[in-house]
């Protein structure tokens, strides 16, 4: 795309080597792969999918900012938000974080549980990633006081025996694989990715599977109204099984999880009927999914009405769901901010007070992003009291 900075030799190089690779995969598939499956090797191939190789992703010099690069004020509410929760469970509670990023929302996390004296018997980070494994143990072990830096732990999968305590995932359904639906006189299709005659990705749209055409025609009922033909959209089915996977054996604790999306019947508006996939590449938001595999990320909004369901089929109650600024708001960022003007010096009040309003602004993250929370055996109720939007699911 001509309004794109084009990527310097290594990088080329290095989507060139992902293009042979899903090339290669579409022949031998038969001439074509689900859309869902080219989007997770451009993600996750090892060694060559965005998130598993080395160029930096977060923050100015990478693709996208998430809310905890920004500073402190994300995660210190975060932390104060769950405290209870790691309270009420008493000394052996755990924290699992979902995609660690850099290590800048566990710095400040941890740090904010220590001085509420709330600190988990362990944190452990759920990261794929084994480059970005590499800079979350590098920046904690350097940030973190001994003692605290000893909690941390890094898994290669989801726990499998039994554990109380809290979950915690910002902005990782969103880059979850989906796959894409459209309708052609009234059945459903599954995107999918194909080669041209000159070895570029195409779309081609094929009869959906069971699974993908119960989903859409679930959703149908549930909107009360059936999709038009061509209307194209994502949609996650396998979003239950995930969430019962990386919860592993939680028994009593709470959920929580923020990203950006829609209640359902938002997400699935006529006039959205492109869907809301969307590639991030150094800081610009484009629509080319197929643009350089391996140097941009992709991601699809979250239907909080899918999550909702999905963390009450596994067994929890939904405690809350609001704007991340209500969250934030609600959860001490006032306080946090003062206290953080207190301490810093006179240059790094300006940033300090950015960092609030964007995160909080509706043009900025405080409306786009949202925060949904589950909770058993605990109470959770609390964090959300400043504004629950449960009633637009």
């Amino acid at each position: 795309m001509a309004d794109l900075p084009a990527p310097d030799a290594d990088a080329a190089r290095h989507s060139q080597q992902l293009e042979a690779l899903l090339r290669a995969e579409i022949l031998q598939a038969g001439g074509f792969i689900p859309f869902s499956r080219f989007m997770e090797r451009c993600l996750y191939a090892p060694g060559l999918g965005y998130y598993s190789a080395g160029s930096t992703k977060f923050g100015t010099a990478g693709d996208f900012v998430t809310a905890p690069e920004l500073g402190p004020l994300f995660a210190g509410c975060i932390a104060a938000a769950v405290a209870p929760v790691l309270q009420q469970l008493g000394p052996d509670a755990g924290f699992v974080e979902i995609g660690g990023g850099s290590g800048a929302f566990a710095e400040v996390a941890l740090k904010r549980l220590l001085a509420l004296d709330a600190l988990p018997a362990r944190y452990a980070i759920l990261e794929p990633s084994a480059d970005l494994r590499e800079r979350q143990r590098e920046r904690l072990g350097r940030t973190l006081i001994p003692p605290v830096f000893e909690l941390v732990e890094w898994l290669d999968g989801p726990p499998e025996a039994e554990w109380n305590g809290v979950l915690f995932a910002n902005e990782v359904i969103d880059a979850l694989p989906t796959p894409r639906f459209t309708l052609r006189e009234g059945e459903v299709f599954e995107e999918h990715v194909a080669v041209d005659g000159e070895g570029r990705f195409v779309r081609q749209d094929r009869p959906a599977d069971a699974l993908l055409a119960a989903a859409v025609r679930h959703v149908e009922r549930y909107l009360g109204t059936v999709f038009p033909d061509g209307y194209r959209s994502e949609l996650l089915p396998h979003l239950p099984y995930w969430l019962q996977a990386v919860m592993g054996g939680l028994g009593e604790g709470a959920m929580l999880f923020v990203d950006y999306g829609y209640p359902r019947r938002e997400y699935y508006q006529p006039q959205r009927d492109s869907g809301t996939l969307r590639a991030f590449y150094r800081h610009q938001v484009h629509n080319d999914a197929y643009l350089w595999p391996g140097l941009q990320d992709l991601t699809a909004s979250v239907d909080f009405t899918a999550l909702a369901e999905a963390g009450t089929q596994a067994g929890f109650e939904l405690a809350g769901y609001c704007t991340q600024s209500v969250f934030l708001l609600g959860n001490g960022l006032p306080q946090l901010l003062e206290e953080a003007e207190a301490r810093a010096p006179a240059e790094r009040l300006q940033r300090l007070r950015n960092e609030a309003r964007q995160l909080t602004l509706p043009s900025e993250m405080g409306e786009r992003f949202q925060v949904m929370g589950f909770s058993r055996g605990v109470d959770l109720d609390a964090a959300f009291l400043a504004g629950d939007l449960t009633w637009r699911l």
